[in-house]
């Protein structure tokens, strides 16, 4: 185990909305340190959904935002070895991570769309994550039992 915890890093705030989950979005967003190029694709993909979600009163990125809360996940499984027997137990996250996985998660699934560019996959990803109902855990827990019965 480590001696000290490693210091947190200061993530500077995006230049456009003063954001700093912007920021994080982007970094996650990022291939071989382009960061400007993930920047473009970030502010045109919220452009796209401004376009096309122009009757919402929402911004685009208070859509992005919410988006971004609908697909959050707030229990995890982890692998518990109890004797000889391996079980999965659901934990809580720490807030930090779940930002993290939903916005990997987001980053991940837009990847995997069909689209003609990255910004067109990603409009589209946050328009299909704003009009998906949340499920909560205990839902899904149920919908899994039902599974294997």
């Amino acid at each position: 185990m480590r001696k000290a915890k490693p210091k947190k890093r200061i993530i500077l705030p995006d230049p456009k909305f003063g954001d700093v989950r912007v920021t994080k979005f982007v970094n996650h967003l990022m291939y071989d340190g382009k960061k400007n190029t993930s920047y473009r694709i970030f502010y045109s993909a919220l452009d796209l959904v401004g376009k096309k979600m122009a009757s919402e009163e929402k911004t685009p990125l208070e859509i992005w935002k919410a988006a971004l809360e609908k697909i959050t996940p707030q229990v995890e499984v982890k692998s518990r070895r109890v004797g000889g027997a391996t079980f999965q137990v659901p934990t809580e996250i720490r807030p930090d991570r779940k930002e993290s996985v939903s916005m990997k998660n987001m980053i991940i699934f837009a990847r995997k769309r069909g689209g003609k560019t990255m910004a067109d996959k990603l409009a589209a990803e946050i328009m299909t994550c704003t009009a998906w109902p949340r499920q909560t855990a205990h839902s899904l827990t149920l919908d899994s039992d039902l599974a294997t019965t």
